[in-house]
């Protein structure tokens, strides 16, 4: 069985919330404090792995017994290994971008291929011609259009012809039959008592 108030109460567009405003407001508050839990704790984890990367990578320098000129020499060659870490980094973030793009660009095509956009329910408005032109020319446009003179002619149908033969052709039954008693000095005396 089909219940029609049941139908259209469940797709009515302002549904009434089974939840509390304050409840609401309690569920999102505890949602914004967990999401800045996970967070900090994401962040955390991830300084734990740059300190470990970093004490793996960097070994333990002792400059207290270097002379001057060694010095120079370490400091030379880090300078040297800091551009060529430069250029690596500029050159990864060069792709991260161009991948970003192109993720995008593909997100969008399949999208495309699916078809998963949603159409909004479309109502007929009726509007005459004369508002669509002031809609698209704005003020300028002053005249009507008659649609109706741009439209083709229709041929009739062999019936409808025969009955306008029919309408025109009484005159000419009329004059036939003139010499019948007089039918037509008949017509022409009534025509001017009415």
């Amino acid at each position: 069985m089909f219940n029609h108030t049941s139908f259209t109460l469940s797709f009515s567009p302002q549904r009434k919330s089974k939840i509390s405003a304050s409840r609401k407001l309690m569920l999102k508050s505890l949602m914004v404090a967990k999401a800045k839990e996970d967070l900090e704790q994401e962040l955390v984890e991830k300084e734990k792995q740059k300190e470990k990367y970093l004490e793996e990578k960097t070994p333990a320098l002792n400059i207290n017994s270097m002379s001057l000129e060694e010095l120079q020499k370490l400091c030379e060659e880090l300078h040297s290994k800091i551009d060529v870490v430069d250029e690596e980094r500029y050159d990864i973030e060069a792709k991260v971008i161009h991948n970003t793009r192109e993720i995008k660009d593909l997100n969008i095509k399949v999208l495309d291929l699916r078809g998963k956009f949603k159409r909004p329910n479309l109502r007929r408005v009726r509007v005459s011609a004369d508002a669509i032109l002031r809609s698209l020319l704005g003020s300028k446009h002053k005249v009507s259009l008659d649609l109706r003179a741009n439209l083709k002619s229709v041929k009739k149908d062999d019936a409808e012809k025969e009955k306008t033969a029919e309408v025109s052709d009484w005159r000419k039954n009329v004059e036939a039959m003139s010499g019948m008693e007089g039918r037509k000095k008949m017509f022409d005396a009534q025509a001017p008592a009415q």
